[in-house]
């Protein structure tokens, strides 16, 4: 329960009860992530299906306000610094950091952040009231994203998240969410293209910044949720 409640904490806004962490707690955090998402994806999908009730967009914006809302725009945060870094950095892997480092959004920043806003009232209008499901589950979903990279790639910083949850996650956890996902997928079919939507932000992260920080976390996260929004446009229509 601590590590979930630490969980809880870090990923969203919710009103949590604070707990001290002790050695190793932080880390270990990463392998309930899913489950943080869950509580990301109840206040969207509640959201969204109050306001569809009135009328879908008024239901898409109200959905990506929560998004924002319950998560601190944290991972939107993670997007424009990793727009940035790679608008600025030219195969430079230092002054990509540098970059990203900077608490100011650049252009290409701002830009990453409009579009990815838009996506997902898009595609939140297209999916409501009817296939509110996926807005529930979507965000647990891209949420098992850290628990791959956190494993698969090597952390680019000494210090921040990518450092502190490197080593956390081991090979029953990714099966068992693995085996989680599968199960979520018979009843919301679209969520199967998480199995291709992570594993493939995988081999990019690694060929364009090989590895990956607290931000390459978030924007993956920002990027996996709104390919599954895609894949259930897709799907269902």
């Amino acid at each position: 329960m601590r590590r979930l409640l630490l969980a809880l904490g870090f990923l969203t806004r919710l009103p949590v009860p604070r707990v001290a962490a002790r050695d190793g707690d932080f880390a270990a955090a990463v392998r309930l992530y899913p489950l943080a998402g869950a509580a990301v994806g109840a206040a969207v999908a509640g959201a969204g299906a109050a306001g569809a009730a009135a009328d879908p967009w008024l239901g898409a914006l109200l959905a990506v306000v929560a998004w924002a809302w319950v998560t601190g725009a944290l991972h939107l945060d993670g997007l424009g610094d990793l727009a940035d870094g790679l608008g600025a950095a030219h195969g430079d892997r230092d002054r990509l950091l540098a970059v990203m480092a900077d608490p100011h959004v650049g252009a290409f920043g701002a830009v990453a952040l409009v579009l990815q806003l838009a996506a997902k009232l898009v595609l939140a209008h297209l999916l409501l009231p009817g296939h509110w499901p996926v807005l529930l589950l979507a965000p647990a979903a891209a949420r098992a994203g850290p628990l791959a990279w956190a494993r698969w790639l090597m952390p680019l910083r000494a210090d921040g998240l990518g450092a502190a949850v490197a080593g956390a996650v081991r090979g029953r956890d990714l099966i068992g969410w693995a085996a989680v996902l599968a199960g979520a997928s018979v009843a919301v079919p679209p969520l199967a293209a998480a199995a291709l939507l992570i594993p493939g932000l995988t081999l990019w992260f690694r060929a364009r910044l090989g590895g990956v920080t607290g931000d390459v976390h978030g924007a993956g996260i920002e990027l996996t949720e709104t390919g599954l929004l895609l894949a259930a446009v897709l799907f269902y229509r």
